[in-house]
């Protein structure tokens, strides 16, 4: 009988709130800001959110809360909501902050009208100053009693478009002494004369992110506002706003974000990354994006299993990337293909085997699947390639592959001894000739030779050209975000490297986006969007093996 998994301290609380009777229904949101592309720190708060439904009942809405019309995109909301489907969830609302900006307009109003908010034309330089330090009292702005009627009409004439960007803002009036900068009376209102990207040039005032969030959330009759460590001192501004407005009582938990050497997690930064042409785009494969992570290669299994992994917990933590890569490798292994590819190729010429003749060999495609896997047809003739690094002129001690005089088993078919090679003018091994021992196939081998190595190949007659692309790390640094200077100094020149011209077995020519591959000996690979029918490209997942060296 196995282990029952221990419940994480959120999944505690919401078994605690159902099983009191303080709720009836579970209910959670997802809540993005449509300002960039989904990372793998986003799927950890996707998993939670929308797992705490799935073992609870209740459900999630998907939320954009799209309060900056200046940074979102609706090429951002269309990527979001295409990451979650892919990771398998789904929402029950879709929705967004500014579904409610009318509602949040007249919250704003309640505020003035119980002179819990003032609007202040201070400059933002003054109000810094004024604010204080952590460890100093704030001092109230000459603005900050202003009549009700005065900061009413002052409000409504934001609204209507009579004043230009930065002239006013309209602040909570909370306590310029607190303990909590945030509550030492916060910006809840701006001016932004900027189109929205759904409500187009409606409004010229918009909400804070502070005040529209919770409020959004207590509008939807959120439950668990399920937020990231660093929103641990806005709680309190979270509950004040709920408190004085007298709404439902949405409750905010935190938990510790997602942080993964290796790689960057400020959508900041990625944009920079994007913008500057540094990665070919948001889905670049060497991004933490799920749309780039996607397109590596990785499956929604492998990430939502990391997610389970690595836990929901309450202190800040760096996890390895080399877990991520485990979870991919634990899942393709069990459901990925074996297919044969050689990615710097040498040719080998069978002397003894008939020229012009083809044999149809017959190859296992997943010895560790469920359902066995299946068998494939693969053409062999006299005329291979195979991997340069498979041969050596002087061969090393304990060398198990092809070297002179040396045997080796070519996988699927047959035995074959090395004879001679071929230099060209520059020294270079450019042909291998071999002779074969027909009594060896695989599968019916009565030739009685021990051989301790094997390797792959490709029939030269019937291989495709492909182009490789192999991925390493973004970054030459496991945590680029704490070195001294600009983060871009650490990224990784070889963390892309093309190979134009290899060579796959036929097979492949039928190869789709959707399936995932291994090349045998080489690693997990996926072919890339960019192929045509002319020319194929793959992209590496992750090596058979973690050969990530840390730095010194």
């Amino acid at each position: 009988m196995s282990e029952e998994k221990s419940l994480n301290f959120i999944e505690e609380i919401v078994e605690s709130d159902l099983n009191s009777g303080k709720y009836k229904t579970l209910v959670t949101r997802f809540p993005p800001e449509p300002n960039g592309y989904l990372h793998i720190g986003h799927a950890k708060a996707i998993c939670l959110n929308f797992g705490l439904t799935q073992k609870y009942g209740g459900y999630t809405n998907l939320r954009f809360d799209d309060t900056n019309p200046v940074t979102e995109k609706t090429e951002y909301v269309n990527s979001q909501q295409e990451d979650i489907k892919w990771l398998g969830f789904s929402w029950k609302n879709e929705l967004y902050a500014s579904d409610y900006f009318d509602q949040l307009y007249a919250f704003a109003v309640n505020l003035i009208e119980k002179n819990l908010a003032y609007v202040d034309e201070s400059t933002a330089d003054e109000i810094a100053t004024l604010k204080g330090t952590p460890t100093e009292p704030g001092q109230d702005s000459p603005y900050r009693n202003r009549s009700i009627e005065e900061n009413l009409d002052i409000f409504t004439r934001m609204k209507n478009g009579e004043f230009a960007d930065g002239a006013y803002i309209l602040r909570a009036k909370i306590d310029m002494t607190s303990t909590n900068m945030l509550m030492r009376d916060p910006i809840i209102y701006r001016i932004k004369h900027a189109e929205h990207h759904r409500t187009g040039n409606k409004w010229c005032i918009y909400p804070m992110y502070d005040f529209a969030h919770g409020q959004s959330d207590s509008i939807e009759n959120i439950t668990h506002s399920i937020c990231t460590l660093e929103y641990v001192s806005h709680r309190e501004l979270y509950d004040w706003f709920i408190e004085k407005l007298e709404i439902f009582p949405s409750k905010q938990y935190e938990f510790a974000r997602l942080n993964i050497t290796s790689t960057v997690m400020s959508k900041r930064k990625l944009l920079q990354l994007v913008n500057e042409n540094l990665v070919t785009g948001w889905d670049d494969p060497r991004m933490p994006t799920i749309s780039g992570l996607r397109r590596r290669g990785f499956t929604p299994k492998s990430i939502r299993e990391f997610c389970e992994r690595i836990g929901i917990a309450k202190r800040e933590n760096l996890i390895e990337l080399s877990l991520l890569e485990f979870c991919i490798r634990e899942d393709l292994n069990k459901t990925a293909n074996r297919v044969m590819a050689v990615l710097d190729p040498i040719k080998l010429v069978i002397t003894n085997y008939p020229t012009g003749e083809t044999e149809n060999l017959i190859g296992e495609n997943n010895p560790e699947a469920e359902d066995g896997g299946g068998t494939r047809i693969i053409p062999f003739s006299n005329e291979l390639y195979i991997e340069r690094e498979d041969f050596m002129e002087v061969p090393a001690k304990k060398w198990f592959r092809l070297a002179p005089g040396a045997t080796v088993r070519l996988k699927f078919a047959y035995i074959v001894k090395c004879e001679k090679f071929i230099k060209d003018d520059n020294g270079n091994v450019t042909e291998i000739h071999c002779t074969y021992f027909p009594e060896s196939k695989s599968g019916n081998d009565t030739s009685g030779i021990n051989v301790k190595g094997t390797i792959h190949w490709v029939s030269a007659q019937h291989a495709k050209t492909a182009e490789i692309r192999l991925y390493d790390r973004l970054f030459t640094s496991e945590t680029p975000d704490n070195e001294e200077g600009d983060f871009k100094e650490y990224l990784n020149a070889e963390s892309l490297t093309v190979l134009p011209n290899a060579y796959i077995e036929p097979a492949l020519a039928d190869a789709n986006t959707e399936e995932r591959y291994q090349f045998i000996r080489k690693g997990y690979f996926c072919l890339d969007k960019d192929s045509t029918e002319d020319k194929l490209v793959f992209n590496r997942t992750v090596t058979l093996k973690d050969t990530f060296k840390k730095p010194n």
